[in-house]
């Protein structure tokens, strides 16, 4: 005699081998977030953002933009406009000497150009 299989034990069966191919695939996954979260902690990471964060939380008044904030204290923020404007000036500067050496060592090549051919007569 062959006793049939109710119905709803079969979904429980279906259920429990589901429940199971997901769990494996869950372990699957949290194993790779785990080797994740180590290769950042290894790397220091974790610390890095854990201080820019913990500095944002205790600033008095927060920044405008949180974003430029974190950037600015992992040092990827890109140089303070006053900086760059003092560049600036500091290139301009730098150019214009550069053109005065230029016209300066022209100038003396010219000069002495003049004396060289008259030094070779003299040695004649």
């Amino acid at each position: 005699m062959r006793t049939e299989e109710s119905p709803v034990r079969g979904i429980w069966r279906t259920n429990i081998s589901w429940l199971s191919f997901a769990m494996a695939h869950y372990r699957a996954s949290e194993s790779k977030r785990e080797q994740f979260r180590r290769y950042l902690e290894k790397a220091g990471v974790l610390d890095s953002l854990t201080n820019v964060l913990v500095a944002l939380y205790e600033e008095t008044e927060k920044p405008n933009n949180a974003l430029d904030f974190i950037k600015h204290h992992l040092g990827v923020a890109g140089p303070e406009e006053d900086d760059s404007e003092t560049l600036r000036l500091e290139l301009t500067d730098l150019q214009k000497k550069y053109d005065q050496l230029l016209a300066e060592n022209k100038d003396l090549r010219d000069r002495l150009l003049q004396y060289e051919p008259a030094q070779e007569d003299a040695t004649e």
